[in-house]
C-alpha cells in the first residue's frame, strides 16, 4: 500500500522464471500423461498422430503470438475477457466470465485435482480401484491447500509454479531419453508404414486435435495476471516464446518415445499411457511415472488456480461481479475473495465428480471466444493501427488461427450434431439474460451490500486499483 495516496495495487512480483513456469507448467498437465493414446485411436495411425501433435503445436504458437500483440496493447489482466470487453462487447464478455466462472474454471480445477487424488491414491490400491470417497477427499484437499498458498503469497505460490514445471520437464525428459536408448537399440518397428490405417475424415480429426490441444491448455495462462507481470512488454513475447516451444518440443519426443516403445495397440488400450511406458522401460521403478503424473497435474491445478482468480477479480473490477471479488488482502496484496469464491464453485463441482462429459462440451466454447479474441485483434491492427505496440505479428497470422477457430467449433457440431451442444449453447446465451437485470440496470439487493461491508472488515480486503 502507498502511504501517499492510499491506493491497494496487486504487486508485479513475477519474472521471467515465474512467468515461463506459469505458462509450462500448467501446460504440462495431465494431458501428454493421459491423452496421446485417444489422439492415436482417433486419427488411427502413428505417424499421422504425430503429424496432429506437430499441427496442434503450430497452432497454439500462432494463437499464443497473437496474444502476445493483445497483451501488450491492453496491459491488464482478464485474460480473453478483458480483450473482448475493449474490443467487442460488454455482453459477450459477461457471457464468457458467466460460463467461465460458474462452470468451466471450477470444472478445470476440479478435474485436474481428482487426476492428481487419482494418482497419489493409486499404489495404496494395485488391485482395485481406489475409493471413490477417499479420491474425492484427497482431491478437496489439495484444493483447498492450493488455495491457502494463493491467498497466502504470491512469490510463495510462484515457488510452487517453478519447482513443480522442473519435475515436470525432468520427468519427460526421462521419456524422452528412454525413448532415444531404444531408437539407438533398433526399436523401429512401429514406425514402419506409419500412415498406414489413417481416418481421414472431419470428425476423426476434429477428436484427435481437441484431445491433442487439450494437452497444450493453459498456453495463455499469462494473459489473465499482466499486471503482476514485471516490464510485460519484455517478459510476455520472451516468456511465451520458450514455454511454448519448449512444449512443443517435449510433447513431440515423448510421443515418439510412447510409440518407440510400445505397439499401437498397446498404446491405444493403455489407460495411462505414461504409467504403462515405465512398466515396460524401467521395470521395478515404473512407480516413478505414477508420481511423475501426480506431480504434472498438481502443478498445473496450481496454475489455474492462480489464473482463474484473476480472471474473476478482472471481472469483479469491471462491475461484471460482486464488489467483494474486486478486492485485495490490505497487507498480503492477494485477490483473496477471488480465490476463495473459486475454491467454493470448485469444491462444488466436485461434488457430484461426474461432469467430464459436460466438461468436452464446452471445449468447443473456448474457441468460439478465442475466436471472438482473435476477431478483436484484427479490428485494432485495421482500425487501431496508432496503438503503441512492442510486440506486433502480421494480420495474416489472427486471420489464420481465426479459422482454424471456426473450424474446431463447427466441425463436431456439423459432423456429429448432439443435443448437448443446444444445452451448452443455450447456458452461455443464459449469461445475456442475467446481464441485463443485474449488469446493465445494476438491481443490487440491499442484502449484498451489507454482505460486501461484513466480508471486506472479515477478510481484511480493499478496492485494488488497475496496476497499468
Amino acid at each position: 500500500m502507498d502511504d501517499k495516496t492510499q491506493k491497494l495495487n496487486l504487486k508485479r512480483e513475477v519474472g521471467l522464471l515465474g512467468a515461463v513456469s506459469l505458462i509450462a507448467g500448467t501446460m504440462i498437465g495431465a494431458g501428454i500423461f493421459m491423452t496421446p493414446q485417444t489422439v492415436l485411436y482417433s486419427i488411427g495411425s502413428p505417424g499421422a498422430s504425430l503429424v496432429v501433435w506437430a499441427a496442434c503445436g503450430v497452432l497454439v504458437i500462432m494463437v499464443s503470438f497473437c496474444y502476445v500483440e493483445l497483451g501488450t496493447v491492453i496491459r491488464e489482466s482478464g485474460g480473453e475477457y478483458i480483450y473482448i470487453l475493449r474490443t467487442s462487447s460488454p455482453v459477450l464478455a459477461f457471457m464468457l466470465i458467466f460460463s467461465s466462472v460458474t462452470f468451466v474454471r471450477p470444472a478445470g480445477v476440479a478435474g485436474l485435482a481428482l487426476g492428481f487424488a487419482q494418482y497419489v491414491v493409486a499404489p495404496f490400491y494395485p488391485d482395485c480401484p481406489p475409493p471413490m470417497l477417499l479420491v474425492k477427499c484427497m482431491a478437496a484437499a489439495s484444493i483447498l491447500v492450493l488455495a491457502v498458498v494463493n491467498c497466502l503469497n504470491v512469490r510463495l505460490s510462484m515457488s510452487v509454479q517453478v519447482f513443480f514445471m522442473v519435475a515436470k520437464v525432468l520427468s519427460l525428459a526421462v521419456i524422452v531419453i528412454g525413448g532415444v536408448v531404444m531408437l539407438v537399440r533398433g526399436h523401429t518397428e512401429n514406425f514402419e508404414d506409419s500412415f498406414e490405417n489413417t481416418n481421414v475424415g472431419i470428425n476423426p480429426i476434429g477428436i484427435a486435435f481437441y484431445q491433442g490441444l487439450w494437452s497444450y491448455d493453459g498456453w495463455n495462462n499469462l494473459n489473465y495476471v499482466t499486471e503482476e507481470l514485471k516490464r510485460p512488454e519484455v517478459n510476455l513475447p520472451r516468456a511465451v516464446i520458450i514455454a511454448v516451444s519448449l512444449v512443443t518440443g517435449l510433447y513431440l519426443l515423448v510421443n515418439v518415445s510412447y510409440l518407440t516403445v510400445m505397439t499401437p495397440n498397446e498404446l491405444t488400450s493403455s489407460s495411462a499411457v505414461a504409467v504403462t511406458w515405465g512398466n515396460k522401460v524401467l521395470g521395478s521403478w515404473g512407480w516413478i511415472m505414477s508420481v511423475a503424473a501426480a506431480l504434472s497435474a498438481f502443478g498445473s491445478l496450481n496454475g489455474t488456480f492462480f489464473s482463474g482468480g484473476r480472471v474473476c477479480f478482472v471481472a469483479a473490477r469491471e462491475g461484471h461481479m460482486p464488489d467483494i471479488l474486486a478486492m485485495a488482502h490490505v497487507h498480503r496484496l492477494t485477490p483473496s475473495p477471488a480465490l476463495i469464491f473459486t475454491t467454493i464453485i470448485s469444491l462444488l463441482v466436485l461434488i457430484p465428480g461426474d461432469f467430464q462429459s459436460i466438461v468436452n462440451y464446452f471445449s468447443f466454447t473456448a474457441w468460439f471466444f478465442y475466436a471472438i479474441t482473435l476477431s478483436g485483434l484484427i479490428y485494432l491492427k485495421i482500425k487501431k493501427p496508432e496503438l503503441p505496440r512492442p510486440y506486433r505479428v502480421p494480420i495474416i497470422l489472427p486471420i489464420l488461427v481465426l479459422l482454424a477457430a471456426i473450424f474446431l467449433v463447427l466441425a463436431p457440431i456439423i459432423d456429429d450434431p448432439q443435443i448437448e451442444y443446444l444445452y451448452v449453447t443455450l447456458f452461455i446465451v443464459s449469461g445475456a439474460i442475467i446481464y441485463v437485470p443485474f449488469v446493465h440496470y445494476k438491481l443490487c439487493p440491499e442484502l449484498l451490500t451489507k454482505l460486501t461491508v461484513f466480508l471486506q472488515l472479515f477478510l481484511e480486503v480493499a478496492p485494488a486499483e488497475k496496476n497499468l
